[in-house]
């Protein structure tokens, strides 16, 4: 947590998740609690930062520290895309460690990934596969990066909302239900959030189902301006989570799908 004192990126992860389908991935630029993947005391969640700091003051990189990759990680990466080795810091010719970040993230949230290896899942850290095709890591790499941003709601396509805001003046949130494309929140069913289709809805972070769970963590609170852009821009980030985890697959299923698009048969440690 100490690493986040400074600017900083994370990905959040479980190490074992039982009773929960695998969904423990997450970008963040702050702290977070064990309790953020899940409230089951055995899915805990782990923070891994993307820059390391080892002291006040220190300045390695441009980012503010030294990327925290292993030498080893760094050398079978370079070598399986082909790539030379920076003198300095050990990274593949041409990529940040944010490219390296993002191609992670977008691996992990791949549907085909997760299902393939979903027993593995369970009970260990998810293992990154690595791939020996240039073109399909720097796609994945895109990919990553438009999914962390929406998930640290930096994205410029939370600022078109997909739905509409419907009901009265002081919306206090009583019982969150979805019918009808419209997440409501009163137990009449006349207040809510218009356009919120029913995968949206269900779609689920680690052990909770957002749309829900943002409500009902508000229960009894009359909710502000803000609070309804807010809503509106998670529905936003989840929608597009959806698509680029469908477009994650295609990409990894046009250069050769699973396995036959990663280049060695074994994940590696980052």
């Amino acid at each position: 947590m100490d690493q986040f004192k400074r600017k900083n990126l994370g990905l959040i992860s479980s190490r074992i998740h039982k009773g929960e389908e695998h969904a423990h991935e997450f970008a963040t630029r702050e702290m977070v609690e064990i309790i953020f993947l899940s409230s089951k005391s055995s899915n805990n969640a782990f923070l891994f930062p993307l820059y390391t700091f080892e002291a006040d003051g220190d300045l390695a990189l441009e980012e503010g520290g030294t990327p925290n990759f292993s030498r080893e990680f760094l050398k079978q990466l370079a070598g399986n895309l082909g790539l030379r080795q920076q003198s300095n810091s050990g990274l593949p010719q041409g990529l940040s460690p944010e490219d390296i970040f993002h191609y992670a993230y977008a691996v992990l949230h791949s549907p085909g990934y997760r299902s393939r290896y979903a027993e593995f899942l369970k009970f260990e850290f998810p293992r990154l596969p690595l791939t020996g095709n240039l073109e399909m890591f720097r796609a994945l790499v895109r990919l990553g990066d438009e999914l962390t941003a929406l998930h640290l709601l930096e994205s410029p396509k939370l600022a078109h909302p997909i739905t509409e805001f419907i009901g009265g003046r002081n919306p206090e949130v009583e019982k969150p239900s979805w019918s009808k494309n419209t997440v409501w929140i009163d137990k009449d069913q006349t207040i809510g959030f218009k356009g919120v289709r029913e995968d949206v809805w269900n779609f689920h972070i680690g052990g909770y189902q957002v749309c829900e769970k943002w409500l009902k963590d508000r229960k009894g609170r009359t909710l502000t301006k803000d609070d309804l852009a807010h809503y509106q821009k998670i529905v936003v980030a989840l929608a597009e989570t959806i698509r680029l985890m469908g477009e994650i697959d295609a990409v990894i299923g046009q250069h050769g799908g699973w396995p036959g698009a990663f280049a060695t048969g074994t994940p590696a440690h980052a």
